[in-house]
């Protein structure tokens, strides 16, 4: 009986220390994917700065500045300005002449919808 007691103590260290080789080796693989997870996160990170540079020395090299597009802009919307200023200049007294023209030329006439009575 006591060699079945020791058995049975046996036994039960045995599954004692496999349980708790079970939960290091839980441990330790939790340990390894929260470090994978973190290392990824890292080359994640390095990926998307590496690739914002790289649009924005793009966008640079192709587009210019920002400052640089917005004041091109500027100066093109001047020069249309300008360019609508001397349009006036040059059209504005002959279309007041037409208007002109219209209003101190009245001819009267009778309406041809108009029944003498």
């Amino acid at each position: 009986m006591a060699s079945q007691t020791q058995g049975i103590q046996q036994l039960l260290a045995a599954e004692k220390k496999a349980a708790e080789k079970v939960a290091e080796a839980r441990k330790r693989k939790a340990r390894r994917l929260k470090q994978a997870k973190d290392e990824a996160t890292e080359e994640i990170e390095k990926f998307r700065q590496e690739r914002e540079r790289a649009f924005k020395e793009f966008e640079a090299k192709h587009m210019g500045s920002r400052e640089g597009v917005a004041a091109k802009i500027d100066a093109d919307t001047r020069v249309k300005l300008a360019d609508m200023e001397r349009a006036i200049v040059t059209r504005k007294e002959p279309v007041i002449q037409e208007i002109l023209q219209f209003v101190y030329n009245i001819s009267p006439e009778v309406h041809k919808n108009y029944t003498a009575k």
